[in-house]
């Protein structure tokens, strides 16, 4: 669905971050900016970097994964410039600088051959508790349900819990993955798996379930319909200055905001 993305994943590399450094070791040395966090968050992150490099030969925009709270983590520590978030900041994080600049759907997805096309949210719950191990169950094969999730600190994993599962946990059962292009592509070579991503990273290689009755889209997304979806956000501590600053500014942009819609993301400015 969204082929350009996969083009852009490995294109502002430009400087390499280390584990250390996303853990609050090292030091800065290079007189770029960089943007490290969430994996849900980096594919467009990058995509706005390298328009931005375009636009500003020169300037040095790096962005790293890690997850959400490793980027929280390193933009706290100065580690990284800016820190980009897919979960709503905890109590503890408020404090820092931050800016949402985009929402984001949450997509339960299966293999296209899997016949099922939609589900209720308390059967997600029940599959992901392993309440329910078997898609017979629900209108599926009589095939045991092969369980794909994302690891401790995803901010997609953190919004699934808050949004699907609540007070119940992810069965230990689910094969656990860091990052959603993992998730996708196990889901592509399984028949029987179901995992959850990003709305904006779902291609023809997994089918998207419907929801209570409701199609996960960008529009259903924006008018409220479709009740899965989190806050794309970037933290800084202390307000960015410098080339930071102008990155942000080129992300809450109408260019960069029309970037962002092309790629299947809510814009800040509607359904707000």
């Amino acid at each position: 669905m969204k082929h350009s993305m996969i083009k852009h994943v490995l294109a502002i590399a430009l400087v390499a971050l280390t584990t250390a450094m996303l853990s609050g070791c090292g030091s800065r040395t290079d007189p770029g900016v960089i943007v490290a966090g969430s994996t849900s968050v980096q594919p467009y992150a990058e995509l706005l970097a390298e328009e931005y490099a375009h636009l500003h030969p020169g300037s040095l925009v790096d962005v790293q994964g890690g997850g959400s709270s490793a980027g929280i983590t390193a933009a706290m520590s100065g580690t990284a410039d800016i820190g980009m978030s897919s979960r709503e900041l905890k109590a503890s994080e408020l404090d820092m600088w931050h800016v949402k600049f985009a929402k984001d759907g949450l997509a339960v997805i299966i293999n296209p051959a899997n016949p099922i096309g939609g589900l209720r949210l308390e059967q997600v719950l029940a599959i992901y508790a392993a309440d329910i191990d078997n898609w017979s169950a629900v209108g599926g094969p009589d095939a045991k349900i092969h369980l794909i999730a994302r690891e401790d600190g995803s901010g997609t994993r953190d919004a699934f819990q808050s949004l699907v599962m609540g007070s119940s946990e992810i069965s230990p059962r689910a094969i656990i993955q860091d990052s959603n292009g993992s998730v996708r592509l196990l889901v592509s070579g399984d028949p029987h798996a179901v995992g959850f991503i990003s709305l904006g990273l779902v291609d023809d290689t997994v089918k998207a379930l419907r929801l209570d009755g409701i199609a996960p889209t960008s529009e259903n997304v924006t008018n409220g319909s479709y009740s899965l979806y989190r806050p794309f956000f970037y933290v800084s501590n202390g307000e960015p200055e410098g080339l930071a600053k102008h990155f942000v500014d080129f992300t809450l942009s109408p260019e960069g905001q029309k970037l962002l819609i092309e790629e299947g993301l809510v814009p800040l400015h509607q359904g707000e």
